[in-house]
């Protein structure tokens, strides 16, 4: 799995340095990452700005959808 980010509608994720209308929301994310997750051996977060996110509101909705979605990591291998 590789940047997750650039793939969360602005609204949702703009701390991000190239933002593209029509992405997925966040918990549409988790669970798409929920699913994968204990089957994949790693996961890396690559696109997110914290400079875009100066109250860190973004990067809270960046925990959780990791916390929550990638809670499995590779239980399944």
């Amino acid at each position: 799995m590789s940047d997750p980010w650039d793939i969360l509608d602005p609204q949702v994720m703009p701390a991000v340095d190239s933002p593209d209308p029509g992405g997925i929301g966040a918990a549409h994310l988790t669970e798409l990452l929920a699913t994968l997750a204990p089957r994949a051996v790693g996961a890396q977060v690559t696109v997110f700005d914290p400079d875009l996110d100066p109250d860190g509101r973004h990067a809270r909705t960046l925990v959780e959808v990791l916390v929550d979605g990638l809670g499995e990591l590779g239980r399944a291998r």
